[in-house]
C-alpha cells in the first residue's frame, strides 16, 4: 500500500466535494463541477488525465441529440448493463444539487458514442418514469441487481429540502432525511415502485452500498433526525420472478459506524473501504477489506497507509475510487486566503508491493484514470457528505486540449449551445461563425415573450444589419414563434383625425377691355 501526492497542472478548482467519475473504455471522466459550465467546456464533463503524477482536465462533447445535463453534485450514480456479464454499459445519474442549490429529481442515462485521440462524444438522454417516482434528493445511492435473467435498479436514502407546507422563514433552506423507502426502477418499461420495509426505520444518507448479483449491502450512513451514524449492516435481496418483485431486508452484525466512506474494488469478490467520518469533526483513518463470497459478507480491519501530517491534521477530506484498488484523495489547502478553492490531491494504492510497482511503470508511460465504485466526503461546516461510483484506467492525448479556467469568463447558466427552437441547427461540434461579430460563440438575442428566452440570431434568419440595429436600439424583440402572438395581442392605436384648413377660392385676374379706336391707335404706334 502506497500514498503518493499528485500535482495539479491545469486549474483544478472545479474539483470540489460532491463530484462524480464516469469510466468508459478505461478512460475516466469528471462530472459535477463547482459552478455552471463555461465556454471552454459547455458540457461540464471533463477527461481526467493523470500522467506522471500530474493532473490535467480536458473537455469532452455531447452529441446533437443529447439533452442538457446540469452539473450535479452529490448525485446517485452507477453503471447499467443489459446483462451482468455484458461489455457495453451506460451510466445512470439521479438527483443531486445544481450550482443554485436546487435539487434535481430527474434521471439521466449517459453513454459514449464516439472516441478519437482528440475528441470524445457522449450521448445524454433524460428518462421519463411513472409510478412511485422518487422525490428530488442528494446523498443517496443507486445500484443495479440481476436476478433470474432480469435487471432492476435500486435507489435508497438521501436528503431533501423540508416540504413547502412545513417551511418557515428560519427553516426555509433546511434539509431532512428522505423516508427510508426502497425504490425499484425498471428502465425497460419506465416505471418505479416503492417498498417500505420494517427493518429500515431511519433515513440514511452518505452511506456505502455494494451490489453483487441480486443482493445489496448497505453500510454506515448518517441520520439527520438522530444525528447518528448507523452501526447496522443491512442486506437487501431483490428477487425478480415473472410476477411482482420480492424485496426482503436482513440486519446483519459486524457493521461500521461511518459516513462518507470510499470503496474501491480490488477483485471480483474483494473491496477496500477507506476514509469517511466517525463524527462531525473526527475523520476515520482506519481501513477495512470487504469480501463477498457464498452469499456472505466479511468485513476485516486492515493496516492503513502511512498518512501524511497534512491529512492527519486536516478537518475534512474527500475523494473517489480510481479503480483497480486505487483511490484519489483530496484535502483543502491550509491557507485559503492565498489560493481560494485550492486542494492537495493524493493517490492511494491499496494493492501489494509487486502490483504497485507494475502500476507505477504503467503510470510513467500513459495517463492514469479511474474505475469501479467510489465514495466521497465533504466538510461538516455545511453538514454535507457524499458517496458515488466510478472506474478508471489510462489515456494519453494532446496537451493542447487541456482545460484552463483562467482563460475564460463566466457564462452563467443560460449557455450558447441550447436548442432555441424546433428548427435550431446550432451544434457545438459543427458550428462556424456566421456574422462578422462572432468569434467563438453564436450570436444570441432575447425574445421578450413572457419571462423571456434566448434564441440564436442565425436561427431567426436575422441579417447582420438588422441584428446590429436591434442591439443598438432600445426595442423589444419577438422570435419567429411568438411574433404572430404578439401582433394578435396588440391593439391598434386610434389615429387622430387631421383637421384640414379650408381652401381659399382662386381670384380671377382682371382684364382690360379696349375700344375699337384705342386698338387702332395702339397698332399704329406699334408699326411706326
Amino acid at each position: 500500500m502506497s500514498l503518493q501526492m499528485v500535482s495539479t497542472v491545469s486549474n483544478s478548482s472545479l474539483l470540489q466535494p460532491g463530484f462524480s467519475l464516469l469510466n468508459f473504455d478505461g478512460h475516466v471522466f469528471f462530472f459535477g463541477q463547482k459552478g455552471w459550465p463555461k465556454r471552454s467546456c459547455p458540457t461540464g464533463v471533463f477527461l481526467l488525465d493523470i500522467k506522471q503524477n500530474e493532473l490535467k482536465m480536458k473537455p469532452v462533447f455531447f452529441s446533437k441529440d443529447s439533452c442538457y445535463l446540469p452539473p450535479l453534485r452529490y448525485p446517485a450514480l452507477c453503471t447499467l448493463r443489459s446483462d451482468a456479464r455484458a461489455d457495453e454499459y451506460q451510466y445512470i445519474i439521479h438527483g443531486g444539487k445544481t450550482p443554485n442549490n436546487d435539487l434535481s429529481d430527474k434521471i439521466y442515462c449517459i453513454s459514449l458514442v464516439s472516441k478519437t485521440s482528440k475528441k470524445m462524444t457522449f450521448q445524454c438522454i433524460e428518462k421519463d418514469l411513472g409510478g412511485d417516482v422518487p422525490e428530488a434528493r442528494y446523498g443517496h445511492t443507486i445500484n443495479v441487481v440481476h436476478s433470474r435473467g432480469k435487471s432492476m435498479s435500486v435507489l435508497f436514502g438521501g436528503r431533501s429540502y423540508t416540504p413547502l407546507a412545513q417551511r418557515t422563514t428560519e427553516t426555509w433552506n433546511s434539509v431532512v432525511d428522505c423516508l427510508p423507502s426502497v425504490f425499484l426502477i425498471d428502465f425497460e418499461f419506465g416505471c418505479c415502485t416503492s417498498y417500505v420495509l420494517p427493518e429500515l426505520q431511519d433515513g440514511l444518507s452518505f452511506h456505502v452500498s455494494i451490489a453483487k448479483d441480486d443482493t445489496i449491502y448497505i453500510l454506515g450512513g448518517h441520520s439527520l433526525q438522530n444525528n447518528t451514524r448507523s452501526p447496522n449492516l443491512y442486506k437487501l435481496r431483490i428477487d425478480l420472478p415473472l410476477g411482482s418483485p420480492a424485496v426482503t431486508c436482513t440486519i446483519l452484525p459486524g457493521g461500521i459506524s461511518v459516513s462518507s466512506a470510499i470503496v474501491t474494488q480490488i477483485s471480483d469478490t474483494e473491496f477496500f473501504l477507506v476514509g469517511g467520518y466517525l463524527s462531525d469533526n473526527q475523520k476515520r483513518l482506519a481501513c477495512n477489506t470487504i469480501v463477498l463470497e457464498d452469499n456472505k459478507i466479511e468485513i476485516v480491519e486492515c493496516v492503513g497507509p502511512e498518512w501524511t501530517p497534512d491529512i492527519k491534521h486536516c478537518r475534512m477530506w474527500f475523494g473517489c475510487d480510481m479503480g483497480k484498488g486505487s483511490v484519489l484523495l483530496g484535502i483543502p489547502v491550509a491557507n485559503k486566503q492565498i489560493i481560494p478553492d485550492a486542494n492537495y490531491f493524493y493517490i492511494l494504492r491499496c494493492k501489494g508491493a509487486e502490483e504497485d510497482k507494475e502500476e507505477e511503470v504503467i503510470t510513467q508511460t500513459c495517463s492514469q484514470t479511474s474505475s469501479e465504485d467510489p465514495g466521497d466526503s465533504t466538510p461538516f461546516e455545511d453538514s454535507e457528505e457524499f458517496c458515488f461510483s466510478a472506474e478508471a484506467n489510462s489515456f494519453d492525448a494532446d496537451d493542447a486540449d487541456t482545460y484552463n479556467e483562467d482563460d475564460e469568463e463566466d457564462e452563467s447558466e443560460t449557455g450558447y449551445w441550447i436548442t432555441c427552437c424546433a428548427g435550431c441547427n446550432i451544434d457545438i461540434n459543427t458550428w462556424v461563425p456566421f456574422y462578422s461579430t462572432e468569434l467563438n460563440k453564436p450570436a444570441m438575442i432575447l425574445c421578450s415573450s413572457g419571462a423571456g428566452h434566448w434564441v440564436h440570431a442565425q436561427c431567426m434568419d436575422l441579417s447582420e444589419t438588422m441584428l446590429l440595429r436591434l442591439s443598438e436600439a432600445n426595442v423589444k424583440y419577438f422570435c419567429n414563434k411568438h411574433i404572430d402572438l404578439n401582433k394578435g395581442l396588440q391593439t391598434p392605436q386610434k389615429a387622430a383625425c387631421l383637421k384640414k384648413p379650408p381652401m381659399k377660392p382662386l381670384r380671377k385676374k382682371k382684364t382690360m377691355k379696349l375700344s375699337t379706336s384705342a386698338k387702332k391707335s395702339f397698332l399704329r404706334r406699334l408699326f411706326e
